[in-house]
């Protein structure tokens, strides 16, 4: 009986230490609305700005600001529901306040649900607005008491917030909740399978010597991984080798992770393996960030083997795993379908890094089924809707049609978690900042759809994206358009069925359109906002333009017969045309604007430049060191060609702890959003021949980043304690912020992309990372002072563009 009592005893005890192993906040303080985050540079918090001043005082009942529109903003008391979760309309726009008291300092894993981002003991971390529930952030809790304001957009009311923290046993640890899979596939090399699992690293040091052992099947293969940062949580690529695998459903693996060849921790997860014919999907190392991304396929089947397939593209709604996407159409007998993912299910809303994931997916494709380049299609629904509808704008050239279903066109109508891009500008500069947007207006670039045949589908009943877009957009078409088609269907909301995708009509309007070859074109209507993004069409190219992100417009006709290029063109600065419809020896006329025509020998399938200098004559292509389609600015460009995060480790201890913080946090809302992953470097260890060509993001200023001079030489900004320059300007104050891009110096393809100030003011204005909000538009570079998250607007000290030659003399810039 005795041992009886005491194994109880023992369980008991066990039983408590793991229910006090998970602290769930149960109550705390809110406050709101108090901030306004969207789609733009602009963002106002008072909250974060009293935090900032160090008099923010949380208590029941005090008022934080005075609204113009509601009145005192009082903080008021809240309490979690039964299932732990923080609900009702006093944080909307605002933030939930907790607080905890630790006995010592201690490492923790903090989970919060449903917010966009942290403050712990004012740092700034990381968010799960879609409430997915695998952020799990390392953190040091320090003895006595720990503040959490968690920040939530209007949408927080509806599904609210949880939070909790973890004790976890083990420092170092594999979780495998946010997994970046392959499927074992008949047919298939499946040797080398890479899969994106998550390192936790709750110590106080950077992780270095990883490795993860797969076995499957009795297949092993080791992977070496990246560095782990302190207190900090990377997705990695691990191989698995599948090759092993016979039996078609799920294949248990085995994952061991090492550190010096010692075991730290172990883990299982499952490989799947489909049967021949099923959709599947398949991973990749992205281009974009060197993370782990994948793309699903629905495959042909019975097609014939003397014709190459047609390729159909589908972009998938919000909160749809493309391999969902790819379930919802019966495989085709005449093509293969293939659906990207976006980086994430919500992502950047096809914009952005989503519009490059596409774009990199479609390149994959492409090689792995040889399709026949005349037959590419692009299709999707909802946020696929309008991914379709930005795709076939953008790139007109690439597709013989479109099928947008239940798609709104633009983000400025249109708008998810973080809102709409403002339609309008309230001031000279703010219409500077807006300008940085103008790639995502639809609306702006319809003339693009002339080339391509239009399906446009929607159910007359959809209270998720009311019809009235797709009624829209049918309207504007009518008006140019002579090949496109309209359904509605009658009773259809927003869902009905897999015909909501997989509507024969499509296909079969698919069927009888072909994409021509370039030189049987004579004739193009092409708008682009941004080289850098979308350039070329047919066989004429934008590569520069004279007043950057505004609209650049070509009209061109072509005349084998008359040997003669004319047509008009709107800021243009440098343009291409490929002559190769044309003989060799034909002796070209080309009349742009009705300036003097310009007179050109034809050698045979060559490209000639054009540059506008009140006349148009014959140039030489753009210098790598100048504005070209490879490297055409706005502050996004620079967040990609594998990005390193360079953080500076001097000044002061702040400014110090400033710099790597706000990397961690950039970090980690780039995993959350793009499903990436980025190397995190001191600028003591930054090696420009260790990480060649590839875009840099640096934190800090001159005086406080030890790369700046590595990578930026000559540029024309400068950015130090108490004083920022541009060209000839100054602006002066401990309180100063910028974000701007320029060209990596030591590079013809990657830029520098600089988020900085000039004190400790200054470096917490910059904290928030708007720019990775799909569609949100940054300029060339932004200067503002800590007052803009009080003051909005007015507190913008400049923002604008640098010229072609990278130049702020040849340069378009507002100041205030």
């Amino acid at each position: 009986m005795k041992r009886i009592f005491a194994t109880l005893s023992l369980l008991f005890i066990f039983f408590q230490n793991q229910a006090q192993s998970v602290y769930h906040f149960e109550e705390g303080l809110a406050i709101g609305p108090c901030h306004q985050y969207g789609r733009e540079a602009l963002y106002t918090d008072q909250l974060a700005y009293q935090l900032y001043k160090g008099t923010l005082k949380p208590q029941e009942g005090s008022v934080l600001l005075t609204d113009p529109k509601v009145g005192e903003v009082k903080w008021k008391k809240v309490q979690a529901d039964s299932t732990h979760r923080f609900r009702g309309d006093s944080f909307s726009n605002g933030y939930v306040y907790l607080t905890y008291e630790s006995k010592k300092e201690q490492a923790a894993i903090l989970t919060i649900t449903g917010q966009d981002m942290i403050f712990l003991n004012g740092v700034p971390r990381g968010g799960d607005m879609y409430r997915y529930g695998w952020m799990h952030l390392p953190v040091v809790l320090k003895k006595g008491k720990n503040e959490i304001y968690a920040r939530v957009a209007r949408f927080g009311r509806f599904g609210g917030i949880t939070a909790n923290l973890t004790f976890p046993e083990k420092p170092i640890s594999i979780n495998t909740e946010d997994l970046t899979i392959s499927d074992v596939v008949p047919g298939f090399k499946n040797d080398s399978l890479w899969t994106g699992v998550v390192i936790s690293n709750m110590t106080k040091k950077p992780l270095t010597g990883l490795e993860v052992k797969t076995i499957v099947a009795g297949k092993d293969i080791i992977t070496k991984l990246p560095p782990v940062p302190a207190m900090a949580l990377r997705k990695v690529g691990v191989l698995i080798d599948g090759s092993g695998v016979r039996s078609v459903g799920k294949n248990e693996v085995s994952l061991s992770l090492l550190q010096n060849g010692k075991l730290t921790d172990q883990s299982k997860i499952a490989i799947q393996s489909v049967e021949a014919g099923k959709q599947y999907s398949r991973t990749f190392v992205s281009e974009l960030d060197g993370s782990v991304q994948y793309f699903s396929v629905s495959p042909q089947i019975n097609g014939s083997a003397n014709d190459r397939p047609a390729l159909f593209f589908s972009v998938h709604g919000a909160e749809v795993q493309a391999i969902s996407q790819a379930r919802g159409y019966k495989p085709k007998d005449w093509g293969v379908l293939v659906a990207p993912t976006n980086r994430r299910p919500r992502g950047f809303n096809w914009e952005d890094w989503g519009r490059m994931d596409a774009m990199e997916v479609l390149g994959i494709a492409k090689k792995q089924f040889n399709p026949d380049p005349s037959r590419i299609y692009l299709t999707g629904h909802s946020m696929g809707g309008h991914g379709t509808w930005f795709l076939g704008a953008t790139y007109p050239e690439k597709w013989a049609a479109i099928a947008p279903s239940a798609g709104y066109p633009t983000l400025a109508a249109y708008g998810s978690h973080d809102g709409v891009i403002p339609d309008s500008a309230g001031s000279p500069i703010e219409a500077m900042l807006l300008r940085a947007s103008n790639p995502s207006n639809v609306l702006a670039l319809t003339s693009n759809y002339k080339s391509l045949g239009v399906y446009v589908a929607h159910g007359d009943a959809d209270r998720t994206v009311p019809v009235t877009y797709a009624r829209q957009m049918r309207d504007i078409l009518g008006k140019f358009h002579r090949d496109f088609s309209y359904y509605e269907h009658v009773g259809g909301e927003h869902w009905y069925g897999d015909i909501s995708v997989d509507w024969p009509p499509i296909f079969n309007f698919f069927s009888w359109h072909a994409i021509p070859r370039d030189t049987t074109v004579t004739s193009i209507d092409f708008k682009t906002a941004n080289p850098g993004i979308s350039s070329h069409m047919r066989w004429a190219g934008v590569h520069q333009q004279v007043n950057a992100l505004k609209y650049s417009h070509i009209k061109l006709n072509s005349s084998k017969k008359e040997l003669k290029i004319e047509g008009t063109t709107e800021n243009v600065a440098l343009l291409s045309l490929d002559l190769g419809a044309f003989a060799p020896g034909s002796k070209l006329k080309i009349v742009l604007d009705g300036k003097a025509p310009v007179e050109y020998a034809v050698r045979g399938n060559e490209t000639i430049f054009l540059k506008n200098e009140g006349n148009w004559k014959l140039a030489a292509a753009p210098a790598a060191t100048e504005k070209n389609p490879e490297r055409s600015g706005t502050l996004k460009d620079a967040f990609r060609n594998r990005m390193v995060y360079v953080y500076a480790t001097g000044g002061s201890a702040e400014e110090k702890a400033w710099a790597f913080e706000k990397a961690t946090f950039d970090a980690e809302s780039w995993y959350y959003r793009g499903n990436g992953a980025v190397d995190i470097v001191a600028d003591k260890d930054f090696d420009p021949q260790e990480f060649k060509d590839r875009g840099v993001i640096l934190y800090g200023n001159k005086s406080t980043n030890l790369a700046w001079d590595k990578v930026l030489k000559n540029c024309p900004v400068t950015v130090t304690s108490g004083k920022i320059e541009v060209g000839g300007k100054q602006f002066a104050g401990n309180d100063l912020a910028a974000y701007f891009i320029y060209p990596r110096s030591d590079s013809k393809t990657a830029s520098v992309a600089v988020i900085s100030g000039t004190g400790k003011a200054g470096f917490r204005a910059a904290n928030a990372n708007q720019y990775f909000s799909g569609g949100s538009g940054f300029p060339d570079i932004m200067v503002f002072s800590a007052d803009m998250l009080k003051n909005g607007i007015k507190e913008v000290r400049m923002s604008g563009f640098f010229g072609n030659d990278w130049s702020v003399e040849k340069g378009e810039f507002v100041t205030q």
